[in-house]
C-alpha cells in the first residue's frame, strides 16, 4: 500500500465519518469511517519506514571510492 492509497483511505474514512449522515441496516458507516482512518494511518506509516530504507530520507549518506595510485575512501556524513 503506498502513500496514495492511504490517503484516500483516511479521506474517505473521514467522510463516512464526519460528512455521511445516512443509515444502513447492519453496518455502523461511522466506525467503518473509522476503521478506515486507522487503516490508512497505519499504511502511512509503514510506507514511510519502506521508503527510508529504501533510500527516500536517507540518500543522503552514498559511499565513494576512488581507485588510484593508492585506496582512497570517501565517506560523506
Amino acid at each position: 500500500m503506498g502513500i496514495g492509497v492511504s490517503l484516500l483511505l483516511i479521506a474517505v474514512g473521514a467522510i463516512l465519518t464526519w460528512a455521511v449522515d445516512a443509515e444502513a441496516s447492519g453496518v455502523d458507516l461511522q466506525t467503518v469511517g473509522i476503521i478506515l482512518m486507522v487503516v490508512g494511518a497505519i499504511g502511512a506509516l509503514i510506507s514511510l519506514i519502506f521508503w527510508s530504507s529504501w533510500g527516500g530520507f536517507g540518500a543522503y549518506r552514498r559511499e565513494t571510492v576512488v581507485r588510484d595510485d593508492r585506496d582512497v575512501v570517501d565517506r560523506r556524513p
